[in-house]
């Protein structure tokens, strides 16, 4: 038996420990809690429904997303919001902290939207708008 035999059959229980260790280690968990005041309102992410707020979902990736909350009595409003990763998710670091960290991190990101009350129309503001609509149908023919 050579040396680098020897070496190999020494250490390779201790490898493969530390790589199952790694491997089973690390991790790091992405969180999104939106949420609106009033609460109750339904919230889209990305086009898709997600809850009502309070509501908090995972995530994969970083990025600028559509956030759209609804409730009867309110303005839809619809935010453009970016998710910044922090320090140790940006590359090449979230290679590492994504896979050997000794601990599992959370990444929490809490966002909070004033919801602003319907504005009701008046009768002749409406009756404008119709007659706007009107003429412009009209002229488009």
């Amino acid at each position: 038996m050579d040396l680098n035999t020897e070496h190999i059959r020494r250490y390779l229980p201790a490898v493969c420990l530390l790589l199952c260790v790694c491997a089973q280690s690390g991790c790091v968990s992405r969180r999104l809690t939106i949420r609106s005041d009033p609460p109750g309102a339904l919230v889209e992410l990305d086009g898709v429904r997600i809850g009502t707020t309070p509501v908090t979902t995972d995530f994969t990736y970083y990025a600028t997303r559509e956030i759209t909350l609804s409730k009867v009595g309110y303005e839809t409003l619809t935010i453009q919001q970016p998710v910044p990763p922090p320090w140790y998710q940006v590359p090449p670091l979230d290679f590492f902290s994504d896979n050997f960290s000794p601990v599992q991190v959370t990444n929490r990101h809490d966002f909070t939207y004033r919801l602003a009350p319907q504005r009701l129309i008046g009768e002749d503001e409406l009756l404008d708008r119709a007659s706007g609509a009107r003429t412009r149908a009209q002229v488009g023919r």
